[in-house]
């Protein structure tokens, strides 16, 4: 049949759809039986098995439809234009498309990924529902909810439609990895374990199986199990720079002189030119880091952790500014009356603690503790706080970043409302009957009004450490997401300012509502400490609180081999041999430095 003949034929069909769809779906078809790769007729044929209620032929029609769009020149460009990245082009592609067809299932999951690549997953997921109502067995489909779900932070519904999708393509290892992934999300630690011990047995050479097992196993305690894992995924790929920097990461092993060999030449055989690389770049430069580090090779040690920010701050584009015009918004808005005239707002729950203040500063040492103590559940950094933030700012003012200024507006059964909201979506991190449960995420600091407003009966922990030993323990810290502030030392100094003039400025409004634990005098005193935190949560002394490192529970953060060990003083002073090159950090400090562990008078 001639292009011509085939157009006509379907333009026709498009005419009989609505009157005769039994005439449209009998010319689909001929059209079908002439050129079986024509997309355009599969669909036009589940069009018609719709009209005619003949939905499970009609779903089976739209995947006919997804299967021939390999044909298709249209969508063969967009799909180049997704992959060479070029979205605007992409998404103008396909909303042409679907505005010529609004059922084109392979177009809808297409917009989708355009959607989640530029972090719209709200829209995302709209799409892929749609694309899945049409056609339940879209396989590709549904693997992009269950990715869609998790970037979302939603691990349980993740883990529920990667069940799903794992019921249908039992052998892929990537949809295996990402459950695996979402269940230490939610505690199923035991569970992601075994699929990941199956998924390892069955791809053997698979470098990134063998480096997220060997997360979950440190995560669990696991550390020479953990070990183990990464050199495995080593031996299989010796240039992937995330498995060097997880060893790194554990904080309690030392690479010796061939360790830093390898890679050092895995770095020369990544080469400087190629951007697709970044990532394993930046890893082998913060792990080579910590090797000179180790060899106490100081100056080489600065010079790869400095090579590795620079890469990481480029991907990033963090804006100092931001952060400090937030903050300013925040004092000029939540002022003691603003507070005043909203008390008694809020879910009463006294359930959660929130431990927070910068990264790096003894946060996952305090949640130890108290994880130690019969009434209280230690669970992870949750990322519900900035969640409900940012949605609130995206719902009132079209902006997230203008949460504060949305905040001011609510009523009070809204603040009761999101107080409930986040305690439902915690729940699932709740394993225990313990009364009261931690977050310990540190950059809640951020959202300490919002905080005090929708749970008002919440305990508040700040967990301070001296700005110098903290902000070099940030700038060689590389964070699988977020904290893009810590990847410059002037940025670093600056969020480390913003940070104590926030908590200052609540400490004048709102007396009393935070107590802080200062590292240095948590180290020098720690029952002393101990009994003062739990005074302020009402809670008794318990000894188990002492002996925390032998606490079993799973730690996720930088510090998980750190805190199964006593308390001891080696992170302190850790700055000192590079003194000579944190001028930029000391600076961007400027009062808050010599002010320590105080805020400056200017702050009060």
């Amino acid at each position: 049949m001639a292009t011509v003949t085939h157009d006509e034929a379907l333009a026709n069909a498009r005419r009989l759809l609505s009157e005769q769809p039994g005439a449209a779906l009998a010319q689909a078809l001929a059209i079908l039986e002439a050129v079986p790769t024509s997309a355009d007729a599969h669909r036009l044929a589940a069009h018609a098995l719709r009209v005619l209620g003949r939905e499970e032929e009609a779903q089976a029609a739209s995947l006919e439809a997804v299967a021939a769009t390999i044909h298709d020149e249209a969508m063969i460009d967009a799909a180049l234009a997704l992959a060479e990245n070029r979205l605007s082009d992409a998404e103008g592609a396909l909303r042409a498309r679907l505005k010529a067809d609004a059922t084109d299932v392979a177009a809808i999951r297409m917009l989708a990924e355009v959607a989640g690549r530029i972090g719209r997953y709200a829209d995302a997921e709209k799409l892929l529902h749609r694309a899945l109502e049409l056609a339940p067995g879209f396989g590709a489909a549904r693997a992009n909810l269950a990715t869609v779900q998790y970037k979302q932070n939603r691990f349980a519904d993740a883990v529920a439609t990667l069940s799903d999708v794992l019921g249908e393509d039992p052998d892929n290892p990537a949809h295996a990895n990402l459950k695996a992934a979402a269940l230490g999300r939610i505690g199923g630690y035991d569970e992601a374990l075994s699929l990941y011990a199956e998924l390892t047995r069955r791809f053997p050479d698979h470098g990134k199986l063998w480096m997220s097992y060997g997360h979950m196993l440190k995560t669990v305690g696991r550390q020479d199990d953990g070990i183990a894992a990464y050199r495995h995924a080593l031996a299989s790929e010796p240039g992937l720079g995330e498995v060097w920097w997880s060893l790194a990461n554990l904080k309690t092993i030392r690479f010796g002189a061939d360790d830093r060999a390898a890679m050092e030449a895995a770095l020369d055989a990544i080469g400087a030119a190629d951007a697709a690389r970044d990532d394993d770049r930046l890893h082998l430069h913060f792990a080579l880091g910590k090797a000179y580090d180790d060899a106490g090779e100081a100056e080489a040690a600065f010079r790869h952790y400095a090579a590795g920010n620079r890469i990481r701050a480029g991907q990033l584009g963090y804006e100092a500014s931001d952060t400090t015009a937030l903050v300013d918004a925040t004092i000029a808005t939540c002022t003691a009356d603003f507070f005043a005239a909203r008390a008694g707002s809020g879910d009463p729950s006294p359930d959660p603690i929130f431990i927070l203040g910068m990264p790096r500063a003894g946060s996952t040492l305090v949640e130890q503790i108290l994880a130690s103590h019969s009434a209280i559940e230690g669970t992870m950094e949750l990322p519900d706080i900035p969640a409900l933030a940012l949605g609130l700012g995206r719902a009132a003012k079209e902006d997230g970043r203008r949460w504060v200024e949305a905040l001011a507006g609510q009523p009070r059964e809204k603040l009761a409302e999101l107080g409930a909201k986040f305690l439902h979506d915690t729940a699932v991190q709740r394993k225990t009957d313990k009364p009261f449960y931690i977050d310990k995420l540190p950059n809640n600091w951020l959202y300490l009004p919002l905080i005090r407003l929708i749970l008002p009966n919440a305990r508040i922990i700040d967990a301070r450490r001296h700005p110098l030993d903290c902000g070099f323990s940030n700038f060689r810290q590389h964070y699988a997401k977020g904290q893009a502030f810590s990847y410059g030392l002037a940025d670093m100094g600056a969020y480390y300012r913003d940070y104590v003039r926030l908590m200052a400025h609540i400490d004048a409004v709102q007396p009393g509502a935070v107590h802080r634990v200062i590292h240095e005098r948590l180290l020098d005193d720690p029952e002393g400490e101990v009994r003062a935190l739990l005074a302020f949560l009402g809670q008794p002394f318990e000894a188990a609180c002492m002996d925390f490192h032998r606490n079993a529970r799973a730690v996720r953060t930088a510090s998980s081999e750190q805190v199964r060990r006593p308390i001891n003083r080696e992170g302190v002073d850790q700055w000192r041999p590079y003194d000579a090159w944190l001028g930029p950090l000391k600076e961007a400090l400027g009062p808050v430095l010599d002010a320590y562990p105080a805020a400056p008078p200017r702050f009060g």
